[in-house]
C-alpha cells in the first residue's frame, strides 16, 4: 500500500508525533547496532553507511543520518528488488542483497541488504542497510576503466530464503575478496542492523496498530511536502544557470570535466536540469542515475527542508529532475564507478552557485568538495598479512554565507555524518605515524565573511606500503560569492629521503610505493569567501591572525588590515590601507 493513499482517516497529532520519533529511534538503533558489530574502521569509525525504513512500495520513510548521497540510491535499490522478485515472491525470513553499481548508483563496495517486515501475513515495510566494504576484490590502487576490473558483482539475489542463508553465495563472496573474514564480519553486522529495524518497526505496529503507523507515515510525508512547497515559494521564479568543472578523470590527465546545471523555479515547484553535465568518462569517476537524482534532492532539501525529520520522500514531491542517461552522474554499464562520490559534490555545489543570485541571503560559496581520502595497502610487519585501510575523510573548508564565516575542517557535503579516522586507531592498527594534523593557514577564501579552513595531514610509513589518492578540485578551487575570493584547492605531496615533491599535475596518485621513513601529505581545500574582504571587521581579521587562520601578510595585502607588533589592529594604518584601495 502507498503511504500517501493508505488509511484516509486522520491519526491524531499526538500519535503522529510519537510515531515520528519512533521511526527516528528505529533507524538510530539500526545505526548503533551496525557500528557496534562491524569489523572495519570505515564503518564503525568513519560511519560510511546508511540505514533506512521504507514503505511496501520502496518509498523512503526514515533514513538514519549518514551519507546524504544514499538518499535516493537506497530507495531505488529497494524498488528494484521488489520489481525483480514481485511482492508475492518475497516471504518472511527473506533477505535480499545486491551491490549492482548501476542500481545503487555508487561503487561495488556498497553492499545493500533489504529485509521485508511482515505483520499478519502481509508486508508492512522494508528495512535496508547500505554499507561500505573496504575490499570487494578487483584491481588494487589503479585507475579502472570498466566495471569488471572493480570487483565482485552481485546481482539481486536472496542472501537468506525463508530464514535459510545461501551458503553458496557466502562462499562466492569469500573467494572473491582479499580479506574474507572482514567482509563477512561486516556482512553479519549489516544483517544485525536490518533485523534490528524489523523488530523495532514491528513493535511500533503491534503497539499502535498498522493503520495508525501507516496513517502517521502518510501525514508525516504530507507535512514534509507542505514545508518544502512553502519554502520553495520563497525563492523568486526564474531560470538560473551555473557551471564549474572537475580537474580530470585520472586517465585523460588535464582534460577538464564540465559541469553545467540549470534550475527552473516556478511557484511551489522546482526543476533541476542536469542535461548538460558531462558525458560519462573513461576513468572511474562515474556514478549511476540514482546518484544524479540524489544530487538534486540533497540540494533541494538543504534549501527547503534542512531540519525536517525523518528524511522521507514527501520532501521531494515538489522537485522534478531532468537528466539523460549516459552522463557522469547517470552512467551506464560497463563504465567504471569506483570513485562514484567525487563528482556529485561539485554538482551540488554548482546548483547552489546557480541559485546564489536569487537567494543571496541563503547562498553558500563553494566548498572543498572531496573526501581527501587516501587508501594504503601493504604487508603488516607484525603478522606478515596484507592490510588495506582508507585514512580519512580529512575534512576541509565550507563556503561562507551572507552573514557568517564558513565552517572549518568539516566533511564534504556528500558524506554528511561521516567521521575522520582517529589517529590513535590508525597508529595502533597499522604501520603508520601521523606526524602532523593541523589547520591549513590562509586556505579559506577571503571575504567580508571568510571561508572555512582546510587541513593538512602528514603520514609517515613505518614499513613499506603503497598509497593511492583520487582527489579532485585541485584546480577548480572553491569559488567565492559577491566579491568573496576563492579558497585554496585540495592537494597531495610525497616525501622521499627528506625531500618533498608537490609538482604533480593533479592530486591523483596510484600505487605510489613509500619506504620506511617516507611520507605523504594530504591537503584539503578551504571554502570560498562571501563579500569584499575589505568589508570584514578589522577585529575579526586580527582574531584570525592570532588564531593562525590568516597570516599577517594576507591580512595586510588582501583584507587591508595592518597589525601592531603586539597583534592588535593598527587602526590608522588600516584606514590608510583601505582608503588607498577604495580610491
Amino acid at each position: 500500500m502507498n503511504a500517501r493513499e493508505t488509511n484516509q482517516h486522520t491519526v491524531d497529532p499526538v500519535t503522529v508525533e510519537i510515531i515520528r520519533n519512533g521511526l527516528l529511534a528505529v533507524t538510530e538503533e539500526m545505526k548503533t547496532n551496525l557500528t557496534r558489530t562491524a569489523y572495519n574502521l570505515i564503518i564503525y569509525e568513519a560511519l560510511d553507511f546508511t540505514v533506512g525504513l521504507f514503505t511496501p512500495e520502496g518509498d523512503t520513510v526514515s533514513i538514519g543520518l549518514g551519507l546524504p548521497m544514499f538518499i535516493r540510491g537506497m530507495s531505488e535499490t529497494v524498488k528494484a528488488k521488489i520489481r525483480h522478485f514481485g511482492l508475492e515472491n518475497i516471504h518472511p525470513g527473506d533477505i535480499l542483497v545486491t551491490n549492482d553499481a548501476y542500481i545503487t548508483g555508487s561503487h561495488l563496495n556498497h553492499f545493500t541488504f533489504t529485509m521485508p517486515v511482515f505483520h499478519e501475513g502481509r508486508i508492512v515495510a522494508f528495512t535496508c542497510c547500505m554499507a561500505h566494504w573496504l575490499d570487494v576484490g578487483g584491481t588494487l590502487g589503479h585507475v579502472t576503466t570498466d566495471i569488471f576490473s572493480e570487483g565482485i558483482q552481485i546481482p539481486i539475489v536472496k542472501y537468506r530464503r525463508a530464514g535459510v542463508v545461501s551458503q553458496d553465495l557466502v562462499d562466492i563472496i569469500a573467494m572473491n575478496v582479499r580479506l574474507p573474514e572482514r567482509a563477512l564480519g561486516d556482512l553479519r553486522a549489516q544483517i544485525t542492523a536490518i533485523t534490528t529495524g524489523e523488530r523495532r518497526f514491528l513493535e511500533l505496529v503491534q503497539r499502535y496498530g498498522a493503520d495508525a503507523v501507516h496513517g502517521s507515515i502518510a501525514q508525516i510525508m504530507d507535512q514534509s511536502e507542505a514545508v518544502a512547497r512553502q519554502n520553495t515559494l520563497s525563492i523568486p521564479d526564474g531560470v538560473y544557470e551555473a557551471e564549474s568543472y572537475m580537474d580530470d578523470d585520472g586517465v585523460d590527465v588535464g582534460r577538464r570535466i564540465p559541469i553545467r546545471v540549470k534550475v527552473i523555479k516556478q511557484g511551489d515547484e522546482m526543476t533541476i536540469d542536469l542535461s548538460d553535465v558531462s558525458r560519462q568518462v573513461r576513468g572511474f569517476y562515474n556514478s549511476g542515475f540514482t546518484t544524479g537524482i540524489a544530487c538534486a534532492q540533497v540540494a533541494f532539501k538543504c534549501l527547503t527542508t534542512p531540519t525536517d525529520y525523518p528524511v522521507n520522500d514527501g520532501s521531494f514531491r515538489p522537485l522534478k529532475v531532468v537528466m539523460p542517461m549516459g552522463t557522469v552522474i547517470s552512467a551506464e554499464r560497463p563504465f567504471p564507478m569506483r570513485v562514484w562520490m567525487t563528482l556529485p559534490m561539485t554538482v551540488i555545489d554548482t546548483i547552489f552557485k546557480a541559485l546564489a543570485p536569487a537567494i543571496p541571503d541563503r547562498a553558500i560559496a563553494g566548498h572543498h568538495a572531496d573526501l581527501v581520502f587516501p587508501n594504503i595497502h601493504g604487508i603488516s610487519p607484525e603478522d606478515g598479512r596484507l592490510f588495506i585501510v582508507g585514512i580519512g575523510p580529512l575534512g576541509g573548508g565550507w563556503g561562507a554565507k551572507s552573514r557568517e564565516d564558513g565552517v572549518s575542517v568539516t566533511v564534504c557535503i556528500n558524506d554528511g555524518d561521516t567521521h575522520n579516522s582517529p589517529t590513535e586507531q590508525l597508529e595502533a592498527k597499522y604501520p603508520v605515524l601521523v606526524e602532523r594534523y593541523a589547520i591549513r593557514a590562509d586556505s579559506g577564501g577571503a571575504g567580508t565573511y571568510r571561508g572555512g579552513l582546510g587541513a593538512e595531514m602528514v603520514v609517515q610509513a613505518l614499513s613499506p606500503f603503497a598509497v593511492t589518492t583520487r582527489i579532485d578540485r585541485m584546480h577548480c578551487k572553491p569559488w567565492g560569492l559577491e566579491g568573496g575570493h576563492e579558497a585554496a584547492g585540495n592537494g597531495i605531496a610525497i616525501r622521499r629521503k627528506g625531500e618533498w615533491d608537490d609538482g604533480m599535475p593533479n592530486a591523483k596518485i596510484f600505487n605510489v610505493r613509500l619506504e620506511r621513513g617516507d611520507a605523504y601529505k594530504m591537503l584539503s581545500g578551504g571554502g570560498g569567501g562571501f563579500g569584499d574582504p575589505r568589508g570584514r571587521d578589522p577585529e575579526a581579521v586580527a582574531e584570525d591572525v592570532r588564531e593562525g587562520y590568516v597570516s599577517a601578510q594576507v591580512a595586510r595585502d588582501v583584507y587591508g588590515v595592518a597589525m601592531t607588533a603586539e597583534g592588535a589592529v593598527d587602526h590608522a594604518a588600516t584606514q590608510a590601507l583601505r582608503g588607498r584601495r577604495a580610491a
